[in-house]
């Protein structure tokens, strides 16, 4: 049980706790809210503001409204209530004006912040007011107010009755909003707010409830083709997207496709959406049919509900593969969520362009994956894709022209990544041909499904010296090079890399040697060839040297005098080196110095000798022979053969200082004239006659 001084101690804790929850300043207000309100006869002159006041309700608070001229300190005041206040006309002339409000109570003041603005740029109009409605299109039409004003810009919301969450859109300056993929029999809350050319924007209308109608489906279905990564290709596929709600009316029971072939015939097929084909592939917006259309000229595709069907929606297709496309830019802007693109309008303008139709299409998916398009009307420039676009992945963007004819061609297509990185090393490098001063390089890209980025150039070096810079287009075909300028067999080492946005990636790497050069081959031949013959030469110099004999060599002769009498082999000049300029004399032939001519024998045939021998004439001396002495003689020097040459032997001269004791003493040591000496040297007759 507690006792009196216990209960005294808390009466004064609660008291203190009471008086400090009770002093104080006032909270901040927030920063004012001002504008001039317009209405369908013009704008107001007095400026309404307001603020939240965050007032204590234990203690009484006051505001009060202070405003100046944004260069001026002449300020002006007026008291309003917790949550706004009221600038009159006289004091609202001004062009700019600052504005803040002061909360005051017993314990201080608090200023809010302060607000800045012009008096023209605070004008706002009532909210609109709704003019007609279409159930059928769920669309709704309204008004704004703003004087002498143009209109600005509106923001529509709805929502269905069901759902308390609002879904707001911009409509820009069009007084008027079709809601897209409405469902059928379900009610809408529409509400509108618009802004003046300048100022602030209307506070929220009034809800409009609109019932959506159930009723035949309206519109086309929108159909196009799926070429792949190649917009010319001639396998394509058939594509096209589900009917919108707000079109369908109601739930869409199926399509009919109607194909026209070449050969003139046609079929009928029936998609079911609640049981799809098997010949038919689907995701949860798009439709496409499973084989391509080579053989087909055209087809036609309608959706149809339980009241009906929407007119056919037609595409022709090409019968050859398409065109590569024109020299008309295109402009790009991709990130992982959204893809812009842009392009200019043709100059000049064609006469029978009915649309535009902008397509992307991820590389390495299949057919009516990765892909999507939209139609453009032809008096716009520019098309968006909201999607999750992924790193490092190639999509091939394309721009096509439909003419009234339904005659498709492309205009553009590049290739754009939304993030990309380094490359990987080319699947492929070779050298295909070797020269001897030149090679030729080949490498295939890396497919285009498993680039990271797109490839601005290849650089290509070689042994660290130098490196070329090789134009990467076209991106899909095989590539050669041809380095010029080597050296004849020698080796060499080659890279390659490809370069992204991202930087040059890893490089493949092959070695060669080139051809030794033709004409050093012949040289070597040649030199060889040459070697050998000095090879022989010397070879029989030595051999010469080496078995000197008082005749050429037998080898040299043979070789090179075996059909010209050699005066060499004649006894009559085997002395005679310093009278006559003998080629081979110094080679074989013994030096003897200072020869001498002391007999010369002449040998003289005798008419009257009817035997044919010949008579031995010896003048400046010497011993006389008989005539059968002279016979024998020429028959042993006729029969006699120089064994070592294979030839006859000549009649030699003999040295006076060699025969000085009886040169003509024996017959066997007797030269007798040889053919030589008969050929070539003078008769005994006409030396007599000399």
């Amino acid at each position: 049980m507690a006792t009196p001084k216990i209960w005294w101690l808390l009466s004064i804790l609660l008291a203190t706790s009471s008086n400090c929850s009770a002093t104080g300043p006032p909270a901040r207000p927030s920063r004012p809210q001002c504008y001039r309100q317009c209405d369908e006869i013009g704008c107001a002159v007095n400026i309404q503001c307001m603020w939240d006041p965050k007032p204590d309700p234990k203690i009484p608070t006051n505001y009060i409204l202070h405003w100046e001229p944004a260069n001026s300190e002449d300020g002006h005041t007026t008291k309003g209530n917790s949550s706004s206040g009221v600038i009159p006309r006289d004091h609202s002339n001004f062009g700019e004006l600052r504005v803040w409000v002061q909360a005051q109570n017993q314990h201080g003041s608090a200023n809010s912040d302060q607000y800045d603005f012009h008096t023209e740029d605070i004008i706002k109009p009532q909210p609109p007011k709704f003019s007609s409605s279409d159930q059928e299109q769920l669309e709704i039409h309204w008004n704004t107010f703003c004087g002498q004003l143009s209109i600005g810009p509106c923001d529509v919301r709805y929502r269905t009755e069901e759902d308390r969450v609002w879904f707001e859109n911009e409509t820009g300056f069009h007084p008027s909003y079709s809601l897209p993929d409405a469902q059928p029999n379900t009610v809408y809350e529409f509400q509108v707010r618009c802004a003046c050319h300048t100022g602030l924007k209307s506070d929220w209308s009034a809800i409009l409830r609109i019932i959506n109608a159930e009723s035949v489906p309206v519109g086309e279905v929108d159909v196009w083709s799926d070429c792949g990564i190649s917009p010319t290709s001639l396998d394509c596929f058939l594509t096209w997207k589900n009917l919108s709600i707000s079109q369908a009316r109601r739930p869409i029971l199926g399509y009919r496709v109607r194909i026209l072939y070449n050969d003139g015939t046609e079929s009928v097929k029936n998609v079911s959406t609640a049981e799809p084909s098997s010949q038919f592939m689907c995701d949860d917006s798009k439709w496409c049919l499973d084989f391509p259309l080579k053989d087909v000229s055209s087809v036609a595709v309608s959706a149809y509900n339980a009241l009906g069907a929407t007119v056919p929606s037609s595409l022709v297709v090409p019968k050859t593969a398409g065109k590569k496309p024109n020299d008309q830019p295109i402009h790009l802007n991709m990130n992982q969520e959204n893809l812009t693109v842009s392009w200019d309008q043709p100059s000049p303008f064609p006469d029978n362009l009915k649309e535009y139709v902008v397509q992307y299409k991820q590389a390495g998916c299949s057919p009516g994956r990765g892909f999507d398009w939209i139609k453009v009307n032809k008096s716009q420039t520019a098309a968006f894709f909201k999607g999750q676009f992924r790193n490092y992945t190639a999509y091939q963007v394309s721009l096509f022209s439909v003419s009234n004819s339904l005659q498709v061609r492309l205009l553009a297509s590049v290739i754009e990544y939304s993030t990309q990185s380094t490359p990987s090393a080319v699947p492929v490098f070779d050298v295909t041909s070797i020269g001897t001063t030149d090679v030729t390089l080949s490498w295939e890209p890396v497919p285009l499904s498993k680039q990271t980025g797109l490839i601005l150039f290849y650089q290509i070096g070689l042994d660290g010296r130098k490196v070329y810079n090789i134009s990467a287009s076209p991106q899909h075909e095989g590539m050669t090079f041809k380095l010029q300028d080597l050296r004849p067999g020698q080796d060499y080492e080659v890279w390659i890399k490809a370069v992204t946005m991202a930087g040059p990636g890893k490089s493949a790497t092959k070695s060669f040697k080139t051809k030794k050069s033709e004409n050093g081959q012949l040289t070597a031949i040649m030199l060889g060839v040459l070697l050998v013959v000095f090879s022989i030469v010397l070879a029989v110099f030595l051999l010469c040297v080496c078995r000197r004999e008082n005749k050429v060599c037998p080898l040299m002769s043979q070789c090179l005098y075996d059909k010209v009498p050699d005066p060499g082999n004649s006894h009559i000049f085997s002395h005679l080196k310093h009278q006559f300029n003998e080629p081979m004399g110094w080679i074989c032939i013994p030096t003897e110095p200072q020869p001498k001519i002391s007999l010369l024998e002449i040998v003289e045939k005798t008419p009257q000798a009817s035997d044919g021998l010949t008579k031995l004439v010896v003048r400046d001396g010497g011993s006389h022979m008989n005539d059968d002495e002279k016979e024998d003689a020429v028959r042993d020097e006729s029969d006699r053969t120089d064994h070592r040459y294979g030839k006859q032997a000549y009649s030699k001269m003999v040295d006076s200082d060699e025969e000085k004791d009886g040169c003509w003493s024996s017959l066997e040591e007797q030269d007798i004239p040889s053919g030589y000496e008969r050929h070539f040297m003078p008769s005994a007759a006409e030396i007599l006659e000399l």
